[in-house]
Parts: C-alpha cells; sequence; structure tokens
C-alpha cells in the first residue's frame, strides 16, 4: 500500500507539471477538435511525425494489413492524423478518417467509464459485493484445481469472499474467460449474466489475473441495475454524446454500414484474406466486452476526456477522481497481469508499472488497451499525450503486434520539446 501511495505521489506530480506545460502551449481556444492537426502546437516535429504513414506503408504494402487509420494528440493538439490503405482491399475503398471500426476489447473502457460515472453519483461502490445487486453470484463456488486440467481433488469449495465490483474491473474475480453458452441466443444482458452464475470461479477472488470478457458482461448488466436504462442507452447518453461521439455504436445503422471497415486475416500461407467470421452488425443484445464500433477520431474524444480528468470542450463526464482510479495500476506486483510486459492492471487499462513497460517509450504510468481485430490505443499522463491506431485484422496477438509497437514508438519519438 505504501508502494501504490508513493506512486500515486510522483505520478500526481508528473501530471501536474505535464498539464501547466500543455495548458502553456494550448491556444486561447480549449475546444478539441480531432480532425485538425497542428504539430507545431503539440510541439512535435513534422519530419518525424511522417515517418507513421511511411512505416505503415510497408506493413499495406508486405501484405499485413489492408489499412490503417492512426491519430496522435499532446497537449490537446491534433499532432498527426493519418489514413494508409483501404477499408476494403479488394474493392479498393481507401481508409478514411471516419471509417468505421470494430473496437472489440477497447469496448472495456467505456463500460469501466460507465460504472465509473455511477461510482460518482453513489449509486455504487467499487467494493461492493456483486450479490448486493445481483443476489444470483450469492454464494458462487470455486473449482480448486483452476484452470489445470487435473480431475483428482477439484470438488468445488467456498469462495474466500465475495466478488466485488473491482474485482469485475481488473480481471482478478476468479470467473473464467467465458461464461456458458445458451440453448438459444440469449434474449437480454440480464439471461446472458444469470447463466453465467452457474460458472465455477477459476481461483479465488483476489487471487490471480484471469482476462474475463463474462467478468465485463456483468458490469454491464450492474450498469442497467443501478442505472434503471438499458446499457447501451445509459452509455449513449451519459458518454457518447456528451463527448460528442457520434459514430460510436454497438447496433450499426444500415446508412453508416458502408463506412465499416473490413475484417481481414492471415490464412495458412499467410496471405492477407476476408475473414470467415460473420458480422452481426446488429445484435439484439449489445457486448459489453467488445461489441462497440467507433472512429479514430471519436476514440480521440474519449482519451482526450481522460487527459483532461474527466472532462471535454466544458462538459465534464468524469470526476477527477474516478479519471485517477481508471489508470492507477491496482494489481501491484500481482503476476501474468495483462498482454504486454511491464504492466499492471487499472480500471480496464493496462498500466506501465516498471521500466520493462517502457519498451514502446512509453512513461511509467501510462495506459492503454487493446482490441482482439488489432485497435490499440494508449495516454501518457507525464508526456500529456494519447494515440490511437486502428486496423481490422484477426490472429491474436494486437497487443504487442509489430504495427502497434511501430506507430507507438515512432508518435513517442516525434516528441520535440
Amino acid at each position: 500500500m505504501h508502494t501504490r501511495i508513493h506512486g500515486r505521489f510522483l505520478r500526481s506530480i508528473a501530471v501536474a507539471i505535464a498539464l501547466v506545460a500543455g495548458a502553456l502551449a494550448a491556444s486561447s481556444s480549449d475546444v478539441f477538435t480531432p480532425e485538425k492537426a497542428d504539430p507545431v502546437a503539440a510541439g512535435m516535429d513534422p519530419a518525424f511525425l511522417a515517418r507513421i504513414p511511411a512505416k505503415l506503408k510497408t506493413y499495406v504494402a508486405a501484405g499485413r494489413a489492408a489499412g490503417f487509420v492512426t491519430i496522435v494528440v499532446r497537449h490537446g493538439h491534433v499532432a498527426s492524423l493519418e489514413t494508409v490503405g483501404y477499408q476494403d482491399l479488394e474493392a479498393r475503398i481507401p481508409m478514411r478518417a471516419d471509417t468505421i471500426f470494430r473496437i472489440a476489447s477497447m469496448t472495456k473502457s467505456f463500460t469501466a467509464a460507465g460504472i465509473m460515472i455511477l461510482v460518482d453519483q453513489g449509486r455504487i461502490g467499487l467494493l461492493d459485493p456483486v450479490e448486493q445487486y445481483l443476489p444470483e453470484y450469492k454464494g458462487i463456488k470455486v473449482n480448486p484445481c483452476g484452470e489445470s486440467e487435473a480431475s483428482q481433488g477439484c470438488d468445488p469449495v467456498n469462495a474466500a469472499r465475495p466478488i466485488t465490483v473491482l474485482d469485475l474491473l481488473t480481471h482478478t474475480s476468479g470467473l473464467p474467460p467465458q461464461g456458458p453458452p445458451g440453448p438459444e441466443p440469449f434474449q437480454s444482458l440480464a439471461e446472458r449474466v444469470d447463466a453465467a452464475s452457474h460458472s465455477l470461479l477459476l481461483a479465488q477472488p483476489g487471487a490471480k489475473w484471469i482476462y474475463s470478457q463474462i467478468g465485463y458482461a456483468i458490469l454491464g448488466r450492474l450498469i442497467e441495475v443501478c442505472s434503471g436504462q438499458p446499457y447501451a442507452e445509459f452509455l449513449t447518453e451519459r458518454l457518447f454524446q456528451p463527448l460528442g461521439m457520434n459514430d460510436t455504436y454497438f447496433s450499426l445503422p444500415a446508412a453508416q454500414q458502408s463506412r465499416l471497415a473490413v475484417l481481414y486475416t492471415l490464412d495458412a500461407n499467410g496471405k492477407l484474406v476476408r475473414a470467415a467470421r460473420p458480422a452481426d452488425l446488429s445484435p439484439k443484445v449489445p457486448s459489453p466486452e467488445g461489441g462497440a464500433m467507433t472512429t479514430v477520431t471519436d476514440m480521440a474524444r474519449f482519451y482526450q476526456m481522460l487527459m483532461n480528468q474527466g472532462t471535454l470542450n466544458g462538459k465534464r463526464v468524469l470526476s477527477i477522481a474516478a479519471v485517477e482510479a481508471m489508470t492507477t495500476n491496482w494489481t501491484g506486483d500481482l503476476k501474468g497481469v495483462e498482454f504486454s510486459p511491464g504492466l499492471g492492471m487499472g480500471l480496464s487499462f493496462g498500466v506501465v508499472k516498471d521500466v520493462e513497460g517502457t519498451f514502446r517509450y512509453q512513461s511509467i504510468g501510462a495506459f492503454s488497451k487493446g482490441g482482439a481485430f488489432r485497435t490499440y490505443g494508449w495516454g501518457d499522463p507525464v508526456k500529456d499525450m494519447f494515440g490511437v491506431i486502428m486496423y481490422q485484422r484477426t490472429n491474436g496477438g494486437g497487443d504487442t503486434a509489430p504495427e502497434t509497437n511501430a506507430f507507438t514508438v515512432l508518435a513517442n519519438a516525434a516528441i520535440e520539446h
């Protein structure tokens, strides 16, 4: 605990210095407009920034991706907004700044923000037992054999304590990666979450990091229970609309579907081909763990709100304390956390906790989140900057993909002063 408090103190000083620098660098207008680039105001070198699209073009030429959209922002100014390649390779439809992407697990940060809005309102607490709001989770059992394949001595045991909201947010609930499938498609988030209550935990709550999709589905259901609104409606009213994220969807309107980037995969021969995965663009039940579709510029609005400690263009959606909670490492030195080295776990975000996590030139305290279809964003309070890269490819390993690593390094290398 002493280490965490000490780290927060040092981080607070660094953030304060960065914010003062950002205020001095900013123009008289504090309106954030992600479509307008001004690298000089961002204190970044345009020649270095030009290396980003040049490098990404090599990945398109090598057949590793169809195309990319990227944005780099520092001190509240867009330093770089780039489009490379195609949103539909076969039809030769070019990437555009308003191309829509499936962001998969980056959705979790929206869900975490929704929970923190409710925490700010006193409707739920981070240490509240989940069973307080969802009684079906009372008395959930633990498989003592966990993730092993053992069959002996695996009779379920009692949980040492109830699962908390914080456990869900940090993937330390012990819940399995996925909930059980239904005999038919679930008709509501409530139905899906209720079915998961019959699962066995794979570890005692708080003891182990297990990336749990169903855990974030439960958080989405908690938003419904505590707000009295459907999950997607709550996020639209309390997060997307105030931030001007008008191109963020859980159900993509027919009129916008032509803007959706095609999802690709590398086949067994390493050739880039269209993914066979069917795309349900209008699901009956939204997925709080991975169902959002959005643009780079909408995601930039979300990240700039976090960099502003909860406000954007004069509208506050989260408290300063809520943003700090989201972007702080809550898991300490717990082993096996996140999918990149040197990270601890914030509330949906991985947080750089030591020098090993700075391999992409991100500072200690930087926070990040990626998605399975190769979308990724990070914020760095020390440098008062963030970046987002979006492309669409399966095959896993996106959190440390060469394309993501190169973009992040080149963006950080472009800082001039």
